[in-house]
């Protein structure tokens, strides 16, 4: 693994202004923008919300693949791995992530046996852990990844001492779900009685009954009316604008996602919902789990952590330093909501050109379509076959249940 100390620099902000800003500072958008881009130079996401098995599928992720995927969380770059792919390259721009995502893989790599590792990242706090880090971690992670985990908070302990409680409600995103409870509990709504519930009837009939109501509310639908209540969820000014579309208010917009959440899947199924609603992950034989904390997946995963790889950049730097037609996989998550036509265009003429002839892209979207025709030029995008349906079968078994939609893209052969 490469070691990343000057990357991660505290002074390393500009990436992140650079992919957010496009509107003068003296704007109203453009102070949105700005109030965003302070939000999401912290921890935003201690998990990921995007369903790796679904991508994994999309991609038909195989052995030898290259991989270039952006890291967020880190739960999708260890699922990567149960394929055994050649290598993969997770880039981020937010610091926060690139230390929790090499912390992820000291901790594989480095922590004695599968039940040392759920401990530190499955359960919802072990007092333990802190030990653990100092024992087994700190000693094989990088300079910068041990400065941001050791730096003292306001309380004077670290921050890696959110791990003896519930990782799971830090970060922004954390804090989203928890004001989210907060919310519901002031009109008497316990979103975790969800939990008692028996198969997908009665899950439906506890979100139409208790749920759904909240979002009709005027003081919900108000604070969701303004951009700055969604950064939390790293939903940037720009991204915010394409999730409301055309249903005119993102009260109705969350309303819409929590119920796909909340209905679609049993509960046994899917452990976003449990972190949406339980505010933790199931115990092992209670429900499902991710798969990097599947103790069957364990033994493939930490054999081959030495082919991830973690950068601090974004996704057109490291595609630049790739050869031509090299890279068959390509992860973008919802990065390309946050992008301005120049920036679409510069990024798929790298990937275009960095692409095996078998590649495959996925990505997912705020809006249900995809929103690269006629923002990518037709000599770029044209070298690009977009599979409509299977996209929408994608999308509709996302787990995550937040996005509008998901999309596949494989290369036309030459």
């Amino acid at each position: 693994m490469t070691d990343l100390s000057a990357e991660l620099s505290p002074k390393k902000s500009k990436p992140i202004r650079t992919a957010v800003y496009q509107n003068r500072a003296v704007s109203k958008e453009g102070i949105s923008e700005r109030l965003f881009a302070l939000v999401f130079s912290g921890l935003v996401y201690p998990q990921i919300w995007e369903d790796p098995e679904i991508d994994m599928e999309a991609m038909q992720l195989g052995e030898g693949h290259s991989v270039v995927t952006i890291a967020s969380g880190g739960c999708n770059l260890l699922a990567y791995l149960t394929r055994s792919p050649a290598s993969v390259d997770a880039v981020d721009l937010n610091r926060a992530h690139i230390a929790l995502n090499r912390l992820k893989l000291a901790a594989y790599e480095h922590l004695p046996s599968h039940g040392d590792l759920f401990r530190f990242f499955g359960e919802a706090g072990n007092r333990h852990n802190g030990s653990a880090y100092d024992r087994f971690i700190a000693p094989n992670l990088d300079p910068a990844s041990r400065r941001y985990w050791e730096k003292r908070k306001l309380t004077g302990r670290r921050r890696i001492s959110a791990f003896e409680k519930n990782f799971y409600r830090t970060g922004a995103l954390g804090f989203f779900i928890g004001m989210g409870h907060k919310v519901a509990k002031l009109y008497g709504v316990d979103p975790t009685d969800i939990m008692k519930m028996r198969g997908e009837r009665e899950q439906r009939r506890f979100f139409e009954e208790e749920l759904a109501p909240i979002f009709d509310k005027r003081l919900v639908r108000w604070s969701t009316s303004l951009k700055s209540s969604l950064f939390a969820l790293g939903i940037p000014p720009a991204q915010y604008d394409a999730l409301v579309g055309d249903e005119g208010e993102m009260a109705r917009v969350l309303s819409m996602r929590l119920e796909k959440l909340a209905c679609d899947f049993k509960l046994q199924d899917n452990y976003f919902a449990w972190q949406a609603f339980a505010r933790r992950y199931p115990k092992p034989g209670e429900a499902a789990l991710p798969i990097y904390l599947d103790e069957q997946a364990y033994p493939t995963i930490r054999a081959n952590i030495g082919r991830a790889r973690i950068h601090h950049r974004n996704v057109v730097e490291l595609l630049k330093t790739k050869p031509a037609g090299s890279v068959d996989r390509f992860v973008l998550l919802d990065a390309q909501d946050w992008m301005s036509d120049s920036q679409l265009n510069d990024l798929w003429a790298e990937i275009t050109r960095a692409a095996s002839p078998t590649a495959r892209v996925i990505f997912r979207t705020a809006a249900e379509e995809t929103l690269l025709p006629g923002r990518v030029v037709d000599s770029v995008l044209g070298q690009w076959d977009y599979r409509e349906a299977e996209s929408i079968d994608f999308g509709r078994r996302d787990r995550s249940a937040i996005y509008g939609g998901f999309h596949l893209y494989v290369k036309k052969l030459s």
